[in-house]
């Protein structure tokens, strides 16, 4: 046995070689997507020593940490950035403001018109706040999964289909607009695509055109998918969520910045590492972008502008929109700076609270500034090495500087900063070029109005219930509906929305009600009406059909199980599906009914005793179709084929086989669709698919775009008639 020092030494040596192998000699390692700020610009009381100004030394030292630590890394992950100089990727380098849009947006597309309005979607954002470089369509979340079309179904379900979808890509192309679709992996529960998943998507995005992928939920998104893109000849950016894993990044040319924003911005790693590599931060809930844009300009990369998320309005107020504006424009015009291999983070400023990013290119120099202080700055802000014939440009306020004298010779900037503003500055030894020269025109025209000037307070969007018109009270009994009394009802309901929480905004607002909001309590008086005893069946709407020679503009998806105009065989007396709000109404008027008022379906369910179901408190799986778990769809139950779910009035089949609409709800930018009663089908493997609502105290809503996208395999309807 070797003697214990030896012994020792061996083990020591062992866990030396054990550990991982991202350690290093670097003081200021990444915490996450981001690299610490030198000790010496984070402010200390003085009980913890007090602050002192960072000398050149302590910035160089910092400097110096974080560049070994960049070089070093590189080397560790074999790092490559050829992808970057393809010139078919090369968008992303200036690809600053891209928002995540919701198809559903009214400003998108017009359900009157049934066409795109991608100029009506442009022109709004050109409008409030400078526009955009690229777009995120979103097609899927939060209303994939009430049927079993998977995420690519989804796309292929948007309003004219793959040609529509292809054309609507062309008009922002026409704009300058890049466009890219999300990619769910957690997509493992509905309609299997009978490929793999690169090829799958691969090919989608080339047939309509699309220039990138955002990776949904995923850190990283793994090169077989860069590969397939490139592999038929149509390359694509992706862009996951969070942050992949450092070697990723010589394909993810692309990634969302989901910051820490502490009062010293802190350093990208990704941009470090790669300068070219373009960031959009994204935080989507929060209503003040100020610390979003700030650290995006510190480290010249992108924002997410998301103000629609899930049909939640998170609208952007017009002092943070014509901060965009500013921020955007000097990207865009500075952005080959923005790329540069000397980027000096930190470079050193003159006054507290202001911190400033360093891009030399050439013979010149950009500085992109930042002033995280609550209070305006005028003065000095930058003091550099003397260089003769070197002319000096503050790009904010599109004005040439007199440059001062300072210590030992050196050259002193003097410029303005308001409160939580922004700054950028030239050095160059000619006179701009022309596309400076277009920014500091721009520049000087916008900036003579200050941020402070523009409204910072942030308003929740109203919301209205689309009416429902009374109908004439029958002359007898109508066939299998039922009549219920009136009486007085306590309407209590709740959305189930995924995210938001019981922020402003979310759910629906009924009328009373002072915004929308996810918890509703209403004492009601409810007149006596009558309300079908069964769903409408796919027998009761052929006829309609026949007697009607209804037929939708938009077709797409319209009584899908069908085949050649009629239902298959022994489905009569199924609930009709693949139905959208436009056709149930079609049918409605057609037998002189309507749609139930959401309160009424409730009533109609719960009785007055506030149960839970229909038949009790207590769920009973008799009472329900069993729920069907598979990949594909196998159709609901018949309407009468569960007896023990007979509300307190009688009326049938209300929940569990599959949803029924009610109400419309409409604000300036979504429309969504109440569902109640849930449905059959249940898709497995992820908590992000469409929520079931069986508690008759909670709604389903459904975001509406399109009747091609609305319908689908879960969804059928009842109908109504008023009594008095």
């Amino acid at each position: 046995m070797p003697k214990a020092p030896k012994l020792f030494a061996l083990l020591a040596f062992v866990l030396i070689l054990s550990l991982p192998l991202a350690s290093q000699d670097s003081k200021y390692r990444p915490q996450g997507q981001q690299i610490p700020t030198p000790d010496c610009l984070v402010m200390k009381g003085a009980w913890e020593g007090g602050s002192k100004p960072c000398t050149q030394s302590e910035h160089e030292t910092w400097l110096a940490d974080i560049t070994h630590w960049r070089n070093e890394r590189r080397i560790r992950i074999g790092y490559s950035g050829s992808r970057y100089d393809l010139p078919a990727l090369r968008w992303t380098q200036s690809s600053f403001m891209q928002p995540q849009m919701m198809v559903h947006d009214r400003y998108f597309y017009d359900p009157v018109a049934h066409r795109y309005t991608v100029d009506r979607y442009l022109d709004d954002l050109e409008k409030r706040y400078g526009g955009i470089d690229a777009v995120l369509l979103w097609p899927t979340y939060p209303n994939m999964g009430i049927d079993d079309r998977n995420q690519h179904d989804m796309i292929r379900s948007m309003p004219g289909g793959v040609e529509g979808v292809r054309q609507m890509i062309s008009d922002f192309h026409r704009r300058g607009v890049r466009v890219l679709f999300p990619m769910m992996m957690w997509d493992q529960g509905t309609r299997d695509p009978g490929m793999s998943w690169p090829d799958a998507i691969a090919r989608l995005m080339a047939e309509i055109g699309a220039d990138g992928v955002n990776g949904d939920t995923q850190d990283g998104v793994p090169l077989a998918y860069i590969e397939a893109a490139e592999k038929i000849g149509h390359p694509l950016v992706f862009e996951p969520e969070g942050g992949p894993a450092d070697e990723a990044l010589a394909w993810n040319l692309m990634t969302w910045g989901q910051y820490q924003h502490p009062f010293v911005p802190m350093v990208d790693k990704y941009k470090w590492l790669e300068p070219r590599h373009m960031v959009n931060i994204s935080d989507r809930w929060k209503r003040d972008k100020t610390d979003n844009l700030q650290f995006a300009f510190f480290n010249g990369v992108g924002w997410e502008s998301w103000e629609n998320i899930w049909g939640i309005w998170n609208g952007i107020t017009p002092r943070d929109a014509e901060a965009v504006r500013r921020v955007a424009t000097i990207e865009r015009a500075v952005a080959p700076f923005l790329v540069s291999s000397g980027w000096e983070p930190h470079a050193p400023t003159l006054r507290y609270g202001v911190f400033a990013s360093r891009w030399p290119l050439g013979s010149q120099t950009v500085w992109t500034i930042v002033n995280r202080n609550e209070y305006d700055l005028s003065g000095p802000q930058i003091e550099l090495p003397s260089q003769d014939g070197m002319r000096y440009f503050d790009l904010y306020h599109g004005i040439e500087l007199k440059p001062g004298r300072g210590r030992d010779g050196k050259t002193v900037l003097s410029f303005d900063l308001e409160a939580h503003g922004y700054g950028g500055v030239l050095a160059t030894p000619s006179d701009p070029d022309p596309t400076i020269q277009k920014l500091m025109t721009k520049m000087k025209e916008i900036t003579t109005t200050t941020l402070a000037s523009y409204s910072h307070e942030w308003t929740p969007l109203p919301q209205q219930m689309v009416p429902i018109a009374a109908t004439k009270p029958p002359s007898g009994v109508p066939t299998d509906m039922v009549k219920i009394p009136a009486g007085d009802f306590s309407f209590r309901v709740q959305g189930i929305e995924i995210e938001g929480f019981n922020n402003v905004g979310v759910d629906v607002q009924y009328p009373g009600e002072s915004s929308a909001q996810r918890y509703h309590n209403r004492p009601m008086h409810i007149l006596s009406f009558w309300i079908d005893k069964y769903p409408v069946t796919n027998a009761q709407f052929k006829k309609f059909l026949d007697a009607a020679h209804y037929k939708p503009q938009d077709d797409l998806n319209f009584l899908r199980d069908w085949q050649n105009g009629s239902f298959p065989p022994g489905r009569d007396n199924r609930p009709v599906t693949w139905v959208s709000l436009e056709d149930a109404r079609a049918y409605a008027a057609w037998a002189g009914k309507r749609l139930p008022h959401e309160w009424e379906w409730q009533y109609a369910a719960q009785g007055t005793d506030g149960r839970l179901y229909p038949w009790g408190n207590a769920w009973d799986d008799a009472a329900v179709p069993t729920p069907d778990k598979t990949r594909t769809m196998r159709g609901p139950d018949p309407v009468d084929a569960h007896p023990q779910s007979a509300s307190p009035f009688g009326v049938m089949d209300l929940v569990g086989n599959v949803w029924q609409w009610t109400e419309e709800f409409v604000d300036d930018h979504t429309r969504a669709g109440i569902l109640r009663g849930g449905s059959y089908y249940q898709p497995q493997g992820s908590s992000w698919y469409f929520p079931q609502a069986y508690r008759l105290d909670q709604h389903g809503k459904l975001l509406l775009m399109a009747p091609s996208m609305d319908r689908a395999g879960g969804l059928g309807f009842r109908c109504v008639m008023d009594a008095e």
